[in-house]
């Protein structure tokens, strides 16, 4: 029974409580009691908590850049109304500790009308301890100015003063791709005033040494890398004592990759527990994941310890074969390493050059791999491998070295199927140029090649493509698939992942101002 029910019952009589009203002392309004008796309208009139605050104020921007200087020589990237950017024109205000800060937002305006409006709610306490809150706006005036970088950039372009050479000695350019979309990802190459691709590497310059350094260490934390910083001295003021250098990190990335078959030399294998020694590199982060396939086991290697030994690898991808699989036994043993699932299986295969000759081997694909697949490996049994370690380990086996090692899936036959259809996604590239001064440039027949067979890898990799954007191609038709698979084909990247990307043209830039005059 509720207490109004019991009341009731009793007889009992209860007061309702009031909430009280007094007069305003200036315009005579009821009104709840505040320690100044006014009312929100005439206290306002009588005092303005925003006064001695700055109401408009000046900034800087560099228009090539996309900067705002913040005094007196730090510039600070901020994209238009957003959070950055509202950090930054709250700092430029003074006197703004007098009160206190309760909200702040962005007020539209036209982006080249070269203002930026921002309504501050803020409260004081004012007579007699009573407390008002008042809305007012902050108007910016955005001024063109270049920073030193780009100043100096507009005097000469090639005037930089640090400059990254990033190189891989290997015999193609697939780390590159990836690399460059984990750059466009994180916008780790946006403070670059020059990017320039050249055999084997790409040139990175920089207006000042510090963003340089930046982008090393981004560098060192997505790949295993090794450098070296020089530097040369360009002029020097005898009065004030100042010197000018160029400086210059050459930055190595390790050459083992992905898919590569690595025979570890006895040292690092028995410091790994014993692995191998031959193994697959089956990933390369700012640590090298080395698999065994034969037993499933795995050993992480970060650049320290890699460089220390500095192995390479004894086949690479651009030696794999294609194999057709006969016969796939059911698995022996599994394994998850980084994700991943392996199932140990044997499987018997044949090479694609000669059908005649059976090989019954070992794999780490018995999950994928079934009768009358493609595979792609390496032929141990019939290559000519120039390792040293590899022929240690040759002699030393008693049963020899396994006759192939299968490294994946192959999708051939089914991509041959769809040989002219745009995919379902596209990427992004950084500005680069090329270099031909030193007379060997890239070859562009075999650059798309290799651009190619790196879709390929994020087609087939899902976790390949988890730490890069890819967005949506507007050549697709989305009618043409509705899985991920079309039913035993080759797989491709879900809809789902992919990004729309928005740009809008000068002629709808136009056609949207014409509206907008009609409007009006």
């Amino acid at each position: 029974m509720s207490s109004s029910a019991m009341e009731q019952d009793t007889g009992m009589f209860k007061v309702q409580q009031t909430i009280g009203s007094v007069l305003c002392c200036k315009c005579g309004v009821p009104m709840p009691p505040n320690a100044a008796n006014m009312c929100v309208n005439c206290l306002r009139s009588e005092v303005d908590i925003t006064e001695g605050l700055q109401k408009s104020i000046q900034i800087f921007f560099c228009p090539e850049c996309g900067c705002y200087l913040q005094p007196p020589k730090t510039w600070i990237k901020c994209q238009w109304e957003s959070k950055e950017l509202l950090t930054f024109c709250i700092k430029r205000l003074k006197n703004l500790n007098k009160v206190k800060l309760k909200n702040a937002e962005f007020v539209w305006t036209e982006p080249h009308s070269k203002r930026i409006k921002v309504k501050l709610t803020v409260q004081a306490e004012v007579l007699n301890g009573a407390v008002l809150e008042q809305s007012y706006p902050v108007e910016y005036t955005v001024r063109d100015n270049l920073c030193e970088s780009c100043s100096r950039f507009q005097a000469n372009p090639d005037q930089w003063v640090a400059s990254v050479q990033l190189r891989q000695h290997v015999s193609h350019r697939r780390t590159f791709f990836y690399l460059e979309q984990l750059i466009l990802r994180h916008d780790a190459a946006s403070r670059a005033i020059r990017i320039q691709q050249v055999d084997q590497g790409i040139d990175f310059f920089f207006g000042n040494k510090s963003h340089a350094n930046g982008f090393v260490e981004f560098l060192r934390k997505v790949v295993p890398i090794e450098y070296r910083q020089d530097q040369q001295l360009v002029s020097h003021d005898v009065k004030s004592s100042l010197y000018n250098y160029k400086y210059t990190y050459s930055v190595k990335i390790c050459p083992v990759c992905r898919e590569d078959l690595i025979c570890l030399p006895s040292k690092v294998a028995s410091g790994l527990g014993n692995l191998g020694p031959l193994v697959l590199c089956t990933k390369v982060s700012d640590n090298i994941t080395l698999l065994d396939p034969r037993t499933l086991r795995c050993a992480f290697l970060d650049a320290r310890q890699y460089f220390r030994s500095g192995f390479r690898s004894a086949l690479t991808s651009r030696q794999l074969v294609k194999y057709f699989v006969f016969e796939v036994e059911p698995p022996v043993g599994e394994a998850t390493v980084g994700g991943q699932k392996y199932a140990l299986s044997y499987v018997q295969i044949a090479r694609e050059s000669d059908i005649g000759k059976m090989f019954y081997v070992q794999t780490h694909l018995g999950h994928i791999l079934k009768a009358g697949d493609q595979a792609l490996g390496y032929d141990i049994y019939g290559a000519n491998v120039n390792d040293d370690e590899m022929e240690k380990y040759r002699l030393k086996v008693k049963n020899g070295l396994p006759e192939a090692i299968l490294i994946k899936k192959c999708y051939d036959e089914q991509r041959e199927r769809k040989k002219g259809k745009p995919r379902a996604f596209t990427t992004k590239k950084l500005p680069m140029e090329m270099d031909e001064s030193r007379g060997r440039g890239v070859d562009p027949e075999k650059m798309e090649n290799e651009y190619e067979e790196f879709l390929r890898d994020l087609e087939e990799n899902p976790e390949l493509r988890f730490n890069i954007s890819l967005y949506k191609n507007k050549d697709y038709q989305e009618s043409e698939t509705a899985s991920m698979t079309d039913g035993e084909g080759a797989p491709t990247v879900p809809i789902e992942e992919l990004l729309a990307d928005l740009e809008l043209s000068e002629e709808e830039d136009e056609e949207g101002d014409d509206e907008e005059d009609m409007d009006e």
